[in-house]
Formats: C-alpha cells, sequence, structure tokens
C-alpha cells in the first residue's frame, strides 16, 4: 500500500536541512537568548540573523519582525493589540466571513467585549470584491484584518488592493498569510501591510513558532505581560531553537517557490482533472484562476466527508475536509457556506492540499483509490442518483 500524505495545509514535515540547523540549539548551544554570557551571546546572534532572514524574504525590517509561539499567537496579537491601543479613534473592526478561526474567533470575542465588527461577504468562488472593503469603512474603523489566501479553498484575496484602500483611509490592514508564504510573492511594503501573521510548521519548520511583523509606527500594545523579551511585544524567553527553524525552512521554500508552484500545479491539475473524468457528481470550490498552486477542495454529492477521509485512511491517503482546527466539529465549512454552497455539499467535502514530497506515481495511486471508495459509499447511500 501506497502512503500519500495531502494534507500539508494543515502541517507539513519538517525538512531535514531544517532539523539540521535546529539541532546545535536543541542540545550544546543551549543558552538563554536574554543572558549576558558567551552562551546567551551566541543564542542571541542566532536569534537576530534568523530575524533578519525572515525580514528579508518580507521586504521588511529587521526590529519589526516579532517572534511568537505560532500563527494563531501572532492573529491575536495583531488583532487585539491594535484595537486595545487605537480606542480612542475607534471601536469598528472589518474582517471576512471567510478567515481561518484564529481571526474569527478572536474577532467574535472582541464583539462581546462592546467592539463592532463587519464580516464582509464573499462570491460563489469564494472571492471579496475590494468596493465591498471600500464601502464598510467607518470614520471609526480601527483596523482592517483579511486573509491573503485561504486555507480551505486556496483562493487568494487581492491583497495588494486591500492594502491600499485601507492605507488611502488610514486603517491598519493586517493579513493572516500563514497558507501563502514562501508559496506566492509577498511583500510587505509593496502591498502596503502594517501587520502579518506567519507560521512555521506551514512550510517545512517546526511547530510552535510563528511571526508577527509589525510595521515601524503602528501603534499597538502588548496582549501578554511578564519579560521585555521582542522589545516588549511578546515576553517571554525566546524559542531560538523554533526561530533558527522557521528561518531555515523560509529561505529553503523561498528559494524554490517559482519552480515548486508549477510543479504542484500541474499536480493539482492532475488530480483534479483524474477526479473529473472518474467521478461523477462533484464540485470544485474556490477561485479556478487564482488560487494556491497546491490546494484543491472538491465535494462529492451523496457522501460523507468524514467517511470519505476515514476510508481514504485505511488505503494509506491522508486528507482533510477543511481547517485541522476544526476536525473535532460536525458543523460544515464556514467557508464552504459562505460561498452558498448547501449543507448537503459542503458535508461531502474534502481539501487536498499537496507539497514538497507529493509525486504524479501518488497522484495516479489516488486516482486508482478514491473513485471506489466513492462508488462504495455511494451504493450505501440512499441519498444517491442511480
Amino acid at each position: 500500500m501506497m502512503k500519500v500524505y495531502l494534507d500539508h495545509n494543515a502541517t507539513t514535515p519538517i525538512d531535514p536541512r531544517v532539523l539540521e540547523a535546529m539541532m546545535p540549539y536543541l542540545q550544546e548551544e543551549f543558552g538563554n537568548a536574554s543572558s549576558l554570557h558567551q552562551w546567551g551571546r551566541r543564542a542571541r546572534a542566532a536569534l537576530e540573523d534568523s530575524r533578519a532572514k525572515i525580514a528579508s524574504l518580507l521586504g521588511a525590517e529587521k526590529d519589526s519582525i516579532v517572534f511568537t509561539g505560532g500563527g494563531t499567537e501572532a492573529d491575536n496579537l495583531a488583532i487585539k493589540g491594535v484595537v486595545w491601543a487605537n480606542q480612542e479613534k475607534g471601536k469598528h473592526i472589518i474582517t471576512s466571513a471567510v478567515e481561518h478561526h484564529a481571526v474569527l474567533h478572536t474577532c467574535e470575542w472582541l464583539a462581546k467585549q462592546g467592539l463592532e465588527v463587519s464580516f464582509l461577504p464573499v462570491d460563489a468562488k469564494g472571492r471579496l470584491d475590494p468596493e465591498d472593503l471600500k464601502k464598510a469603512i467607518r470614520p471609526d474603523t480601527i483596523l482592517i484584518t483579511l486573509m491573503h489566501a485561504n486555507n480551505e479553498t486556496g483562493t487568494i484575496f487581492p491583497l495588494k488592493e486591500f492594502g491600499q484602500i485601507a492605507r488611502e483611509r488610514k486603517v491598519y490592514f493586517h493579513t493572516d498569510a500563514i497558507q501563502s508564504f514562501c508559496k506566492i510573492p509577498l511583500q510587505v511594503e509593496e502591498d502596503q501591510i502594517d501587520l502579518l501573521s506567519l507560521s512555521a510548521h506551514k512550510i517545512y519548520g517546526p511547530k510552535g513558532v510563528g511571526t508577527l511583523y509589525i510595521r515601524k509606527g503602528t501603534k499597538m500594545v502588548a496582549t501578554l505581560h511578564g519579560g521585555s523579551q521582542e522589545r516588549k511585544r511578546r515576553p517571554g524567553t525566546e524559542n531560538v531553537t523554533g526561530a533558527v527553524g522557521f528561518a531555515r525552512a523560509a529561505e529553503l521554500l523561498h528559494a524554490d517557490m517559482e519552480k515548486e508552484g508549477t510543479r504542484l500545479a500541474a499536480l493539482r491539475d492532475q488530480l483534479q482533472n483524474g477526479i473529473r473524468e472518474r467521478i461523477p457528481h462533484v464540485q470544485l470550490h474556490g477561485d479556478p484562476e487564482n488560487r494556491l498552486p497546491g490546494t484543491l477542495n472538491m465535494s462529492f454529492e451523496f457522501v460523507e466527508g468524514e467517511s470519505l477521509i476515514l476510508s481514504l485512511d485505511m488505503e494509506g491517503i491522508g486528507v482533510s475536509s477543511g481547517s485541522a482546527c476544526t476536525s473535532d466539529s460536525l458543523e460544515p465549512s464556514h467557508v464552504l457556506l459562505s460561498m452558498g454552497i448547501p449543507h448537503e455539499v459542503c458535508h461531502g467535502s474534502l481539501r487536498f492540499s499537496l507539497g514538497r514530497n507529493n509525486t504524479k506515481e501518488q497522484i495516479d495511486y489516488v486516482l486508482e483509490v478514491l473513485p471506489k471508495v466513492v462508488a462504495r459509499m455511494r451504493a450505501m447511500s440512499p441519498l444517491a442518483k442511480t
């Protein structure tokens, strides 16, 4: 049985070259980066070198990069930090209905604290109209937070256009770029971004480390308190090992971004076309013309997505039904529902997210197994058409 992992949007395997770079900081180079002695100075040097590398890939200043415990923490710090620091200006936030829950739930929590949140709609392909953003901005709007690329459908938002709108209206602009970093071009100055969240484990780096880019001059406060690390923006002993791994992973993937993107798009299209040729009653979700190269979201009518996932797992194939953060929920995807897709269709959706180790032979295997699994499940379904 072939093993095929197609859930890279949930997490990626750590690159052996990344692990090699991290190992010294798990062993002999164990110093606390806040200590003044030689062990601490070496740790500090590694931390700052990693900060500089990530900043360079974003076209940012080194000191604008803050290391966090992951992407969710980065999103929370960006949103709460700006909102709490700018309450004298207003109490209005703008986001979209298809954001990752790290953003959505943070905004919903703030709404319970008295802030007002506008959740902008998307169309049937998961696209957000910039005109809707313009119309939603009010005199008391203090933050716009919109993702770069959707984690479930791969649909890419027009980040630069959003950034220009926010800058013209003098509203802070945050983007969750966790799924897009090192997969498609991204430059904070060119795209006029004020805050940007990243996570290492989506790009073949370690889990438990993320970053938040904070543009110089952005008015915000810390959401955690304790030490003075990260220029008092994120206290706590720095995860030097994680930072080193993050920087090395970003360097490696960014260097191969164009070539790897072309390769993954070809494999994704092979999978998409093969499914359509072999399996009737399927639907593609997302923007077919403007999406991440390795992401494919399709629904299979008359079957249940969770059962499909488990059946494919028994055949050695790993896929998901959407965000890993909601995998224990029986509720249909909020992203697909926001696109106007019926509940029963949402329940039959699968997300295939391809990565560095996937091959044409693996896709051939999936296309051999998947039609049989779907046919078997439909044969047991009272809803299936004959």
